[in-house]
């Protein structure tokens, strides 16, 4: 069959619109019904390798972090020959899959990027909700948001890549190929943004890579949900294989395999650091250098000037620290306040904190939900009660939680003596923000702390009215956070708007939904046609006098 003889084009995305929820609204009724029906029952999951769904009999459970007792699903588990099956229909779907027309590969995740954000918005919504613990407008705006705005923005700039050509002189054509890599890609998602799962995946999978998906155990249900929906949208069998299980049993198979192509890492920077141990020990057998690419920890900082509004600092401490209980990347989790400030300051948190209600997702008037499991709440409780204990730091909001039911902290606010303390310098993902007041006059040398404290560069946002003291911020800061907030909270990036990614121990900043992210799974090829070819070795100057 003849090909289309047409240049495809994509428009220039729009973030989708993201719905309110509120009291007798069209959507809230949905949502709370999908809630109820998902609830109702049990499902089993299974791997799904080059399209065909295993069951291995190794069985873990998706529980509710807010009623831990009970039971989404059952998922079965991948070992080291699943993984190894894996490979085997990665390979197999990779040529004719590289082979199709970058239009049809596209059209497949435009079409998932539809059904995420129109007839299965309640259900990735839900699923979220209900596995990872979120409230209806975080679940909002990362799963059917930002899932549908990653494959809308990448479709569009990866049509933006292949426009990328080089420029040709007379008698020659000049082509810039941009194939995919030899190899398979190793995808390891993270479970606090469903969207994630979306953007490990699909970025190498557009572009013609073969992938190989392994979610976190904590977000096997809603990743589940999102693998249905990308076979629903016409996805060949074996361009993503969903390979849920322990990471000690599919991990070294896939990470030492010959035919490892790539790394898309979302995750803890001592994982990924692992990660690169790993490939560097077994460089010498792989068919090509392996692409390592990741977003790892963050110990983001709110740092407020003298001059800055009160008000509108309180409101980005709430939110930006405690908004889905802090378990994001890029939540706040240190704060810099100057002496003056902070009395005035100090009433208006405690006045909101203790308006802020904690419970179960169903009932939308809580903003704080639970933790996502057993692990994690032992872990921040460990850290509050250091906290508590410690000679040189107070507790002056929360500090309370509670396990019988659900895995729920309220939100807690720390002060320290010291810019050192452990609370401000290690990375804790709760609903934990640690405050050290600062000399008013010591504005620059507090910055140049705030810069060294941490290994991590990821987000960090600069309150002030006076833009003397954000220009100075900017320079001593110049290094400290990938994504970098004036007056706003260090949260909440948006696909197109504000590129995602950080440096340092933060992650290889390749930001996440743009042409930079898609540049790491190709491998350009030049080609270079002469339309007329030399007869004669001989050039010019050659000639005698």
């Amino acid at each position: 069959m003849a090909m289309l003889n047409a240049a495809a084009t994509i428009e220039p995305p729009q973030n989708e619109t993201t719905l309110s929820y509120g009291s007798g609204s069209l959507e809230r009724s949905r949502i709370s019904s999908t809630l109820s029906d998902f609830r109702s029952r049990e499902i089993e999951i299974p791997l799904i390798i080059g399209g065909r769904e295993v069951r291995t009999g190794r069985t873990a459970a998706c529980l509710v972090p807010h009623d831990h007792r009970h039971r989404l699903a059952v998922y079965h588990t991948a070992g080291p020959e699943e993984a190894a099956m894996a490979v085997g229909a990665a390979r197999k779907a990779s040529k004719t899959w590289a082979a199709m027309a970058w239009a049809d590969r596209l059209a497949i995740f435009l079409k998932a990027a539809d059904l995420i954000a129109g007839p299965h918005r309640m259900r990735i919504n839900a699923a979220t909700m209900l596995g990872q613990g979120k409230n209806v407008y975080q679940a909002e705006i990362d799963a059917a948001c930002e899932s549908a705005d990653f494959l809308r923005f990448y479709c569009w700039n990866a049509a933006r890549l292949f426009g990328l050509q080089p420029i040709s002189s007379a008698g020659v054509w000049n082509q810039m190929e941009y194939r995919p890599l030899e190899g398979f890609v190793f995808a390891i998602s993270p479970f606090n943004f469903t969207a994630l799962g979306v953007n490990l995946t699909a970025a190498p999978a557009l572009l013609g890579n073969a992938v190989i998906w392994k979610p976190s155990s904590s977000a096997v249900y809603s990743s589940y949900h999102l693998m249905r929906i990308f076979h629903e949208a016409g996805l060949p069998d074996g361009v993503i294989n969903f390979l849920p299980g322990p990471a000690s049993q599919i991990g070294p198979v896939l990470l030492k395999h010959p035919e490892l192509a790539g790394v898309h890492f979302t995750g803890s920077t001592e994982v990924f650091r692992e990660i690169w141990k790993t490939v560097g020990t077994h460089i010498e057998g792989y068919r090509t250098y392996p692409r390592l690419v990741g977003e790892t920890g963050g110990k983001d900082f709110i740092f407020v000037h003298p001059s800055a509004d009160a008000q509108a600092v309180a409101v980005a401490m709430v939110r930006g620290a405690f908004e889905y209980q802090g378990q994001k990347c890029s939540a706040a989790s240190r704060a810099y306040i100057p002496k003056s400030m902070w009395t005035s300051l100090k009433d208006l948190l405690l006045e909101m904190i203790g308006s802020i209600r904690v419970g179960p997702p169903e009932d939308f008037s809580n903003f704080v939900n639970a933790v996502i499991d057993r692990a994690a709440f032992d872990k921040i409780v460990g850290y509050i009660e250091f906290a508590r204990k410690a000679p040189d730091a107070e507790i002056v909001a929360g500090g309370s939680y509670d396990d019988r039911i659900g895995y729920f902290i309220h939100p807690t606010i720390i002060v320290t003596e010291k810019p050192d303390f452990k609370t401000m310098a290690e990375e804790i993902f709760g609903p934990v923000l640690t405050v050290f007041l600062y000399d008013d006059d010591r504005y620059e040398e507090t910055l140049q702390i705030c810069d060294q404290t941490s290994p991590y560069a990821l987000t960090g946002s600069i309150f002030a009215r006076e833009r003397q003291a954000i220009v100075v911020a900017k320079r001593i800061l110049v290094n400290a956070a990938g994504n970098f907030y004036i007056n706003d909270k260090p949260t909440g990036a948006m696909i197109g708007q504000q590129p995602f990614g950080g440096s340092r121990a933060s992650g290889t900043n390749d930001k996440a939904g743009t042409l930079l992210n898609l540049l790491r799974w190709v491998s350009p090829r030049t080609i270079k046609e002469t339309f007329v070819p030399a007869t004669d070795y001989r050039y010019p100057f050659m000639q005698p006098d």
